[in-house]
Parts: C-alpha cells; sequence; structure tokens
C-alpha cells in the first residue's frame, strides 16, 4: 500500500524572517508520521498573496495533504482564506455559525469585537469549518485536485487542540493510513560520522530507511521500517544495531508511542537496586543536580568551583596525582554523607579557560559504587555553557554506563 503524500506549509512574514521559530511544522511531522504519511516538503511563504495562490496551486498537483499554519487572523496581512479562494476559484462567504462564535468568544472576555474579526468568519466556497475553542480564528479544510488542505492558526496551542480534537479524525475518514514503525537508538559519547562508520558494514533489510539526529547531548540512530515490519523483525534488526554500536546505547525510543531521556533510564536503574547518590561538582555548577529535579535517590549535591577549594572544604590533605585527589575526595564523601554512590566532578583549568570558547578543560569524573571507583578523564571545549552542559552529561553518563554493565 502506498502511504500518502503530505506537505506542510508555514504562512508569515515573522516565519520566514526568523523572529518566529516554525516549531508548528516540526510538531506536525512528527504527528503526520506517526500516523501513516510521508512528509516530502516543508514549505515557508511570506505575506504575498500572489505568492501563496501559486504555492497553493502547486501542492494540489503533487501531494495527497497539506497542513497550512499561519494567515487566519484578522489583519490584513492574514492572508491565507483569500489565497485559497482565488487559488481554487471558490469565492469567500460569509459562515454565520462561524462569526457567532466569534463574538461569543469576545463577549465572554468581556471585549468588543472589533469589526475587522469579521474576516475570520469568511471561508471558501465549499470549506469545512473546524472550530477553536481557544482563540477568535477558526481554520477550515477544503479539497483541491486529489489534495486536501486544511488550514490551522498560527498559534501553537490553538494549531494543536484543533487537530488533536478535529483535524487527526477526519484524516482517519479520509485516507488508509498504516503507519511505518520509526525506532530511535539513543547514544551518548559518540557522534554521528563514528555511528555512520560502525554501521557501514551493515546490511540493512532494502526496505528499512536508516538515518541520524544529532542532539546537545546525545545522537540518535534512527530507523524506519515498513508498516508490514514485523516485531519479530524489527526486534532482530533493532538488536544487530545495539550490538555493533555497544555501550554508548543508553535508550530505545519507539518514537510513535514513548520517548525517554537519560535520568529517566538512570532513575529507574537506582530504583531497582535501591541506590541512593551523593554529587560533588564543579564544572557543572550544580547542573546534575538541576537534571535529577524531583528524583528520590538523589540525597544531595555541593557545588564548589574548584578543585583546591574541594580539598579545603572537606579538609583532605594535597595528594599526589589527580586520580588519588579525586578517590581522596569520593573516599571522604563516602564517609561523611553514607550514600551508596558517591559521583564526583571535577576540572582542570584556570578560570579563563573555562570561559573562553576557544579554550578546553579537562574533566575527571569519579563514581565510587559497592564495586569499586570508576574514573574517566575527558577533553571539552567550546562556551561556557556548552562546558557546563557537557560535563553534567558526561558525568551522568558514567553514573548510567555502571548502572547498565556493572549491576546486572
Amino acid at each position: 500500500m502506498n502511504q500518502p503524500i503530505a506537505e506542510i506549509f508555514s504562512q508569515g512574514e515573522e516565519v520566514i524572517c526568523g523572529q518566529v521559530t516554525d516549531t508548528n511544522a516540526a510538531w506536525m511531522s512528527q504527528r503526520l508520521t506517526q500516523m501513516g504519511f510521508v512528509i516530502h516538503r516543508h514549505t515557508a511563504v511570506g505575506d504575498k498573496l500572489q505568492d501563496l495562490v501559486d504555492l497553493l496551486d502547486e501542492i494540489s498537483q503533487r501531494a495527497d495533504l497539506c497542513i497550512c499554519t499561519g494567515g487566519l487572523g484578522p489583519t490584513t496581512d492574514d492572508l491565507t482564506a483569500e489565497a485559497v479562494a482565488r487559488a481554487f476559484n471558490s469565492p469567500l462567504q460569509l459562515d454565520p455559525v462561524a462569526l457567532e462564535k466569534i463574538e461569543k468568544y469576545f463577549s465572554r472576555r468581556n471585549r468588543v469585537m472589533a469589526e475587522s474579526n469579521r474576516k475570520q468568519a469568511y471561508f471558501p466556497q465549499g470549506a469545512l469549518r473546524l472550530d477553536n475553542a481557544l482563540g477568535s480564528a477558526p481554520g477550515f479544510a477544503i479539497k483541491n485536485n486529489q489534495c486536501w488542505f486544511v488550514f490551522l492558526p498560527g498559534v501553537p496551542s490553538e494549531m494543536k487542540h484543533i487537530f488533536n480534537e478535529l483535524v487527526q479524525k477526519k484524516l482517519e475518514e479520509w485516507f488508509v493510513l498504516q503507519a511505518s514503525k520509526l525506532i530511535a537508538i539513543k547514544t551518548i559519547g559518540i557522534g554521528e560520522s563514528d555511528l555512520q562508520q560502525k554501521l557501514d558494514n551493515f546490511l540493512l533489510p532494502e526496505a528499512v530507511q536508516l538515518g541520524f539526529r544529532a542532539k546537545t547531548d546525545e545522537v540518535q540512530t534512527k530507523l524506519l521500517f515498513p508498516a508490514d515490519a514485523t516485531d519479530v523483525e524489527i526486534n532482530h534488526c533493532v538488536d544487530q544495531v545495539i550490538n555493533i554500536i555497544g555501550d554508548p546505547v543508553y535508550a530505545i525510543d519507539d518514537l510513535n508511542k514513548s520517548t525517554t531521556d537519560l535520568v529517566n533510564v538512570i532513575g529507574h536503574l537506582m530504583q531497582d537496586k535501591n541506590y541512593t547518590l551523593w554529587v560533588q561538582e564543579t564544572a557543572t555548577q550544580g547542573l546534575i543536580a538541576a537534571k535529577c529535579i524531583g528524583q528520590g535517590w538523589l540525597h544531595g549535591s555541593n557545588y564548589t568551583q574548584s578543585i583546591d577549594a574541594v580539598l579545603d572544604q572537606l579538609k583532605i590533605p594535597e595528594q599526589d596525582g589527580l586520580e588519588n585527589t579525586v578517590q581522596a575526595i569520593a573516599n571522604k564523601l563516602k564517609e561523611n554523607q553514607h550514600s551508596d554512590l558517591i559521583l564526583v566532578q571535577l576540572y582542570k583549568g584556570n578560570k579563563e579557560q573555562f570561559h573562553h570558547k576557544e579554550q578546553s578543560i579537562i574533566l575527571y569524573n569519579a563514581l565510587l559504587t559497592p564495586h569499586g571507583i570508576f574514573q574517566q578523564t575527558l577533553t571539552t571545549t567550546g562556551p561556557i555553557k556548552r562546558k557546563q552542559d557537557q560535563a553534567a552529561i558526561k558525568a551522568l553518563d558514567l553514573l548510567r554506563r555502571y548502572l547498565q554493565n556493572k549491576c546486572h
């Protein structure tokens, strides 16, 4: 079965000029992909009537569905309805029900409706009204050639509400949908190019698509399976990829159903073992504790600006070598805090190195456990915020690796 082709069309000068980040398109793409559509294009157009008319005509000849956001407001630069009327030769008509709902929207808020808001009650002939319970701008849907067009407000909360309450049901009526299955293998401590190299010699099943997505805290290896792939086939392929990648894998998400993050993974492992944790932070400046907010297994944390300050605070004499220093700090904290695990995050470098984006710092992380002490040394560079974030993620990943590999 061929999957229907969808396009996403965002309207507004604020979008193409970069004043507004188009989160609507990303959200809509994910929802449509989950339903079984294939997204072919994202397009953004400013407030130019002829550009809108031309694009609508083009899309109607190549796509099965187009979701458009923006341009439904009351002002002169909101041109969507007029553009649709021209492109599809469907003159605008007043919808009395829509006008009544818009008037009630203002009266319930003890506001006088401006005359310009009447414009929002005009739809192209033959359009299906999509009521907006959260704002003054209703959406509408209309079919031209083989393509269904759905026009929604640009305000994200309103767009999502109308899609969830009305549009999704309509799409399930208009199309025969069978969703592909998207699996994301989430990793920390390995880059896209290294992942690609590891998988270069792996022969994927012909119908499976491989992709990568790099984020600040992780890299995802994405496997898109056809709708008719069985669970046995999917699990076998995913297991093979995980074995090739190895220890950097911390979670596997079925993006059609759920997502997780590093702290959630750690949280489940900590609860399974009934472990508690104490954290000593330097470069992370409290970020490790902040990422673990609300987690009962985190007994506490302490932030101190430098290694010397940590030693002074804990009354530990100067040690011979950094490995001995880290171990002495971890042992002292274990003695003082009585937690099952002690995570120590230190960095080597002066204040200028820490603040200067082109200078690197050396990170030292150590985890004192019932199985011994585990240490790692890394180098990171970039702006101060990136250094802080990388230090926190790497320290937490050391904890994750211990819990997944040593405790099972």
